[in-house]
């Protein structure tokens, strides 16, 4: 499970928002459940899929 203690706001267009928002209840998951999703596999595939422990290893 993933720490949401995080907060990452952004600026969109409002008919895009309208329009993912939309997409979002057509899937019956949230927004934010969407962004995590995209985020998480923008990360993995940049990163690979062990990131976290590559991450640890840095510390």
């Amino acid at each position: 499970m993933e720490n949401r203690t995080a907060r990452l706001t952004l600026l969109i267009d409002p008919e895009k928002k309208a329009a993912f928002e939309e997409l979002c209840k057509q899937e019956d998951v949230t927004p934010s459940q969407k962004v995590r999703q995209f985020i998480r596999e923008y990360v993995e595939e940049r990163l690979g899929s062990d990131w976290r422990e590559e991450r640890k290893k840095k510390s």
